[in-house]
């Protein structure tokens, strides 16, 4: 089988021929990188432990790190799960297809390989034309990280997925740039009471409007822990503490922070070439600047496209605005803190 192929499809009709060669690969255990609404996933049989094995070893990914799994309607994770409760059912119907991942448990069809030997399992179902012609036309549910290696930077076109993992899968299908450009929202159903283990554009005051009061999300330094033991499984992707960076060192600042600056100075006194991430407010010399909106969900859109530019400009640094503290930022505001370097 080539490795690495990239074939272009039409994001809103996709053209059968195409998915009908990529659903074939899945069929046969191999990988395919395809867009999401969300990001491009890396995705294989969701079935089958030995393709699965294969996302984790082209992503270099720890096995304690569990996958999602993608299916083309809410009968699709009834398939998958033990019980597809009434909350599932509510959050479901709100908000599938769309940018959030229910975790229930799991059913006997899933192999342990795709929950990191937990007995739950995410699942959700995209919305992208693609996404759901794929798994229609595979007509298995399909596991699919984010396609790129572990840590680094998700993709939000297939360019990025190509610059990282192009020989290492089968291949790419590429239907343009994503529209949410992060991750889905994780939401826990399998506890007393729901909560968010992974923050998304879905904001916790939506979700809680659905299903009640939310049970605190986990403790960023539970997470931590959880992210350096190679024996500790993870309840969801994105609690791993370095997470979503590029290859720059990445620091958040405020507008008024003078270590930013010094910190900035510094490294363009060095011959190092410096980028900022502006929301309008902070400014200190850089080589390369872009302001993004005071939106979180605009924003949201452009963030990674943003990171990944400022990579193949050479960045050593990036400083970056630090949004609000308001909940509407959440999603923003954890990738932005798991990329960020530790000081």
């Amino acid at each position: 089988m080539l490795r690495g192929v990239l074939l272009t499809v039409d994001p809103e009709r996709p053209e059968a021929a195409t998915i009908e060669r990529a659903a074939a690969i899945l069929r046969d255990g191999g990988l395919v990188a395809f867009p999401t609404e969300t990001v491009y996933g890396l995705g294989a049989n969701a079935l089958d432990p030995a393709a699965i094995a294969r996302i984790y070893a082209a992503k270099g990914r720890p096995a304690t790190n569990p996958l999602i799994v993608h299916v083309a309607d809410v009968a699709g994770a009834r398939e998958l799960v033990a019980s597809f409760t009434a909350q599932a059912e509510a959050l479901a119907a709100a908000f599938w297809p769309g940018p959030l991942t229910l975790v229930l448990p799991k059913g006997a069809r899933v192999p342990d390989a795709a929950t990191a030997g937990l007995p739950a399992v995410g699942v959700r179902v995209p919305a992208h034309a693609v996404a759901l012609a794929l798994i229609r036309a595979a007509g298995v549910p399909v596991a699919a990280p984010s396609a790129n290696r572990s840590t680094e930077l998700s993709p939000v076109s297939a360019r990025h997925v190509e610059r990282s993992l192009g020989d290492r899968i089968d291949l790419i299908l590429d239907g343009g740039p994503t529209r949410v450009g992060i991750e889905s929202t994780v939401v826990d159903l399998t506890g007393a009471r729901p909560r968010i283990l992974r923050p998304g554009v879905i904001e916790s005051a939506q979700i809680q409007a659905l299903v009640g009061v939310l049970d605190e999300p986990p403790a960023r330094s539970d997470a931590r822990e959880r992210g350096s033991s190679a024996n500790a499984p993870q309840l969801a992707p994105g609690q791993m503490d370095r997470h979503y960076a590029p290859r720059a060192r990445l620091v958040l600042a405020r507008a008024a922070d003078p270590f930013a600056r010094e910190l900035a100075r510094t490294a363009r006194a060095r011959g190092e070439v410096v980028g900022l991430i502006s929301l309008g407010e902070l400014e200190l010399d850089s080589d390369v600047a872009v302001r993004l909106p005071r939106d979180p969900r605009a924003c949201a859109a452009r963030l990674y496209a943003t990171l990944h530019a400022f990579d193949d400009e050479g960045c050593a640094l990036v400083v970056v605005e630090a949004p609000p503290r308001d909940a509407a930022w959440d999603g923003v505001r954890d990738r932005l803190e798991r990329a960020a370097t530790p000081a």
